[in-house]
């Protein structure tokens, strides 16, 4: 972290991109520097990202203050690496952050200041980081295809996209990148085009400022509309808030001020799924909750309600040595599932890889699990909020349900639940029914959409199903009975 006294010399501009601060040389001939990547992660998880870069990369990790936010070191030779991790939605390459920004109180002197931030600010090494990212991305045997896009001489506007303070969105750019996207023949006739007439090329860019806090004296949008015209007039780009090559984002958080340049057109979230449901997770997300569960070899892991089958095809993907069952109650889900995983398989052939996923997918009734009592090993599962799918009423009679049938698929003593949902008080209640089959473990809480959520990580108990205090429990009824029960009750419930 710099404070704010510590802004860098202004730089040249046309020195920016051959400037190098290492003698060290990579693959492709280039210097081996070393910077800094912000990435977003869904709120909740932020040490589980910080693991995955850990184990996976080797470096340690700074977590923001800044819920949804971690940042770490690594040189451009190991660039790569970063579009490997599961766990991150959205990177970017950070130019400059500062832990205590000292904003002045007048609106005019604060984005004043900030304008003149704009060119005192160490631009060279994120930009090469940018190049280097665009490098990597056009040698990806799997990529969009896409046209040059056309340089709009009358756009003059700045976008400032007001993000929410947890989760960071960045935009679908499909056409903007196309420095990315160009197909290698046309790339080659571009460059002689380029030769012949420089300025045909213009790069043009976009400033976007995810604002959270109470006291600033401006707003997000004057933010990204000030600092954005100083780029525009230090780098001489052209501002296109649609079609852009660059995105410049400026993260404030109360005092914490990071600069830096994205790196992902589009969030990393959407690797996996070709077919949407109305309450699809983010693999992100199901990442981070496998992740809670610790997956081993041959461990049998079901999903009980697994609506388009992000959670098991996540799992099939990082985690293949166990076998996933996923299964809903609903034909489009189960459809939907299908073909996200053909979907998958066609992708990895095209590839060249091993195209074959250990999964299956079944129709059931989630309360009639046609499974056999203590079979499974995991289970993880995305349950019904009550907002966009059911009801909050159909849950309290819901999740007792699912709840023992899920203990009575479950090993006893090692089986573990991974459980995902918005309905913190039916859930809380339905759990402390179950008498002694689960024991709460540990809880993540997590921003879905918006909504305050909870991640339940449960333990099967030793409790043998069906010899538990609970088995005198009345299904329909709203009695306890504190002695054994007569059988003809526990034949019921069992």
């Amino acid at each position: 972290m710099s404070s704010q006294e510590d802004g860098a010399a202004e730089q040249d501009p046309e020195t920016k991109l051959s400037d190098s601060t290492s003698t060290e040389t990579d693959a492709t001939g280039g210097a081996i520097i070393t910077v800094t990547i912000g990435a977003t992660v869904p709120t909740g998880f932020e040490h589980t990202a910080a693991e995955e870069v850990k184990e996976k990369i080797g470096v340690d990790v700074r977590i923001s203050k800044d819920r949804g936010r971690i940042y770490f070191p690594i040189t451009t030779d190991k660039l790569f690496q970063v579009h490997l991790l599961r766990s991150v939605d959205n990177l970017f390459v950070v130019v400059e952050e500062y832990d205590h920004y000292q904003f002045k109180e007048s609106k005019e002197e604060t984005l004043a200041e900030l304008q003149e931030l704009a060119s005192k600010l160490p631009w060279t090494n994120a930009l090469e980081v940018w190049k280097l990212n665009g490098t990597l991305k056009k040698r990806k045997v799997h990529r969009r295809g896409g046209n040059v896009t056309k340089v709009k001489p009358n756009s003059e506007t700045i976008d400032a996209t007001v993000a929410d303070t947890e989760e960071q969105e960045l935009p679908e750019a499909g056409e903007g990148q196309t420095k990315a996207e160009t197909p290698p023949d046309m790339e080659a006739s571009m460059q002689d085009s380029e030769d012949t007439a420089p300025k045909a090329k213009v790069i043009k860019f976009r400033v976007t400022c995810n604002r959270a806090g109470d006291k600033h004296s401006f707003s997000s949008n004057e933010a990204a509309r000030d600092f954005g015209g100083a780029v525009q007039e230090f780098f001489q780009w052209k501002a296109d808030m649609t079609k852009f090559d660059i995105e410049v984002l400026l993260n404030i958080h109360n005092e914490e001020v990071v600069i830096g340049i994205a790196l992902t057109e589009e969030s990393l979230h959407k690797r996996n799924i070709s077919h949407f449901g109305p309450t699809t997770l983010r693999p992100t997300l199901c990442y981070g909750m496998l992740r809670l569960c610790k997956p081993q070899a041959s461990d049998i892991i079901l999903d009980p309600m697994c609506g388009t089958g992000t959670i098991p095809l996540e799992g099939a993907i990082e985690f293949p040595s166990s076998f996933y069952i996923a299964g809903d109650n609903n034909d489009m889900a189960v459809n939907r599932t299908v073909n996200n995983t053909r979907h998958i398989q066609k992708r990895r052939a095209d590839m060249g890889s091993v195209s074959g996923l250990p999964i299956d997918t079944v129709r059931w009734d989630l309360c009639n699990l046609p499974i056999k009592t203590s079979s499974v090993d995991i289970i993880i599962t995305d349950m019904p909020f009550g907002k966009r799918m059911g009801s909050k009423k159909k849950n309290w009679d819901l999740y007792p349900s699912c709840l023992r049938e899920m203990a009575r698929v479950c090993r006893p003593g090692s089986g573990k639940a991974v459980l995902l949902t918005q309905d913190k008080k039916c859930f809380a209640k339905a759990l402390s029914r179950m008498g002694g089959l689960w024991r709460k473990m540990h809880t993540v809480w997590v921003n879905v959409g918006g909504l305050h959520a909870g991640v339940y990580l449960l333990k099967r108990t030793g409790a043998v199903f069906g010899q538990t205090p609970e088995d005198v429990y009345e299904s329909r009824g709203t009695v306890h009975t504190h002695e054994k029960g007569d059988k003809k009750d526990d034949e019921e419930l069992s």
